[in-house]
């Protein structure tokens, strides 16, 4: 049986090229496209696929926030990430969301039909460039511990969350970065659902078990 695909992308051309280029594969269907987070989630939630191929930025709910909510409601459906993001922030926020894949838009259609096939077997794929950030990651050639930590995280909302968790409060934090408590509010609400956590005593227990906050 081919491997059943759902695809992701706002831009209505990017997503027909992309068609095309999966018609010529015999071994998958298409079986639904989305232009938004949210289109993607009620067409997987709808009739799950193989293989979801989505963009990160697109608008509403992002990519990576649809990842997350589809691997959390369907384990099964393997997520392969299209994008020009090649960031680390992009990269690794996809992969803690449950991405078995990532690949840089420039692809050709061949390796772009052979990832959809790796991770529809249950293995990853990373493109050109992609594992080697990967190595130096893990190998000690990044030497930002917070952004590997908590790669989700933008680096403000980083920022936010050392202070939180060495103890800081809303207006504390808003004098020491020049910033209104209302925005900082809003950054600490955006860390809570990053870190799938309800409340802030979460996040500081989070964030020290890390080593934020208490090295």
């Amino acid at each position: 049986m081919p491997v059943r695909v759902i695809l992701a992308d706002d831009h209505p051309m990017y997503r027909f090229g992309l068609t095309a280029a999966i018609a010529t594969a015999p071994e998958i269907e298409l079986i639904g496209e989305a232009a938004s987070g949210a289109e993607l989630i009620e067409l997987v939630d709808r009739d799950p696929p193989d293989v979801v191929i989505t963009d990160l930025a697109m608008p509403g709910t992002d990519g990576t926030t649809a990842t997350g909510a589809i691997t959390a409601r369907h384990a099964q459906v393997k997520v392969l990430v299209l994008t020009m993001h090649e960031d680390d922030e992009a990269l690794f926020g996809a992969m803690r969301a449950g991405a078995r894949g990532y690949l840089l838009k420039g692809a050709d259609s061949a390796d772009i039909v052979r990832a959809v096939l790796t991770v529809a077997r249950g293995d990853v794929v990373y493109g050109t460039g992609v594992a080697q950030r990967i190595v130096d990651f893990f190998t000690g050639a990044h030497k930002d511990y917070a952004t590997v930590v908590f790669p989700e995280l933008t680096g403000r909302e980083r920022e936010i969350l050392e202070l939180v968790a060495t103890g800081h409060r809303n207006h504390e934090i808003a004098r020491r970065l020049t910033l209104s408590e209302k925005t900082i509010r809003n950054n600490v609400a955006a860390i809570l659902f990053k870190l799938h956590v309800s409340d802030r005593a979460a996040a500081v227990a989070k964030a020290r078990d890390a080593g934020l906050g208490n090295r």
